[in-house]
């Protein structure tokens, strides 16, 4: 309470990241440009990967790609949902007080977030079970069973950081607004029940299926090695070593789980001491918060270098865009010389 007496009464705005502050620049130039950054590359990206499942049939066949389209909207909104810490710090006029759309947008990123977290936990029981039962697979994950269990995760991530608005500061700590750094603050047990209800169960999930996923692959590659030497030597020719080709496409969704678990593990560990009354710094705060929100970024990129069908629909769509250029260049080219001709002859 005091520290926000201070900044008003020196009529500075409250700034994280004050380093080498200049006096004539009114807002926080830092933040602004750190956060309308993060704005642009996750908007564009998650653009992109939506354009690029709706343009590339062969994306759809896969059963993951409905949980992959799912991250890829839930990401694009936390895109949009970052232009309101911009505005507040560009001091723009907010309608609503500030202490509601602290909350709100904590409250919305955080469930943004959970829906990412739990769509990989379900890719990797998709795969999991695609790897294990793969004579069911079809009659077991059907689109209609999808679509349910995408409702259901959206319904789940709502409701679990519902208490937030009454119980404490939720899995994002809104530190731009200066009511969420003096008056919002964490609760332990809110953070063991966001722990016990989502972190955790989400955590153990991933690394039990792709446990299990590696070794069966490892299993299978060195059974069909084994058969393919076999075969080889009485033929008289020599075998090559031939990787599961299932374990290739979960690779990909591997790292997609792996870089946003690193990206969201100093997050979760600041969350954790700060809860716990061990550790607290605004500064820390903002930035494992801003790097853990980076992940939704990042997913686009990975699955972009990773995928060789979502790469051949990238180029698919970027060849269909600037065919559309191209055509709309040459229909004006044209206008313009058959305007340029009927004038010439006027003034024959």
């Amino acid at each position: 309470m005091n520290s926000s007496l201070v900044g008003n009464q020196s009529g500075r705005p409250f700034c994280l990241l004050a380093i080498s502050y200049l006096e004539t620049i009114n807002f926080c130039l830092l933040e602004v440009v750190i956060i309308v950054f993060l704005m642009v590359l996750i908007i564009s990206g998650n653009i992109i990967v939506i354009f690029v499942f709706h343009c590339a049939p062969l994306l759809n066949h896969h059963t993951t790609s409905y949980f992959i389209q799912t991250m890829a909207y839930a990401d694009l909104l936390v895109g949009v949902s970052c232009l309101v810490p911009s505005l507040s710090l560009l001091h723009y006029p907010i309608v609503l007080s500030e202490s509601l759309v602290c909350q709100i947008f904590g409250y919305v990123v955080s469930v943004l977030k959970s829906v990412s977290m739990a769509s990989l936990a379900c890719i990797s029981i998709d795969r999991y079970i695609a790897i294990t039962k793969p004579l069911t697979y079809n009659t077991l994950v059907t689109p209609w069973r999808l679509r349910i269990c995408i409702l259901i995760i959206w319904l789940y991530s709502c409701l679990v950081f519902l208490p937030s608005f009454h119980w404490g500061k939720p899995g994002y700590h809104g530190d731009v607004f200066q009511w969420c750094a003096n008056s919002w603050n964490t609760d332990p047990y809110f953070t063991l029940f966001i722990v016990v209800m989502l972190y955790a169960p989400a955590a153990f999930i991933v690394c039990f299926t792709y446990f299990n996923i590696f070794r069966i692959c490892q299993q299978h590659t060195k059974e069909i090695n084994e058969r393919r030497v076999r075969f080889s030597s009485q033929d008289g020719e020599a075998g090559e070593a031939q990787p599961c080709p299932d374990k290739r496409y979960a690779m990909v969704l591997f790292r997609i789980t792996s870089v946003f678990y690193i990206l969201w593990l100093p997050y979760i560990i600041y969350f954790l001491l700060e809860s716990s009354n061990v550790y607290s710094n605004r500064i820390a705060s903002f930035l494992t918060t801003w790097l853990a929100i980076s992940n939704s970024f990042c997913n686009c990129v990975i699955y972009s270098l990773s995928n060789s069908v979502f790469q051949k629909g990238l180029k698919r769509l970027s060849g269909a865009i600037c065919a559309s250029c191209a055509r709309q260049r040459v229909a004006k080219d044209s206008s313009t010389s058959r305007s340029k001709r009927s004038s010439n002859g006027c003034h024959v």
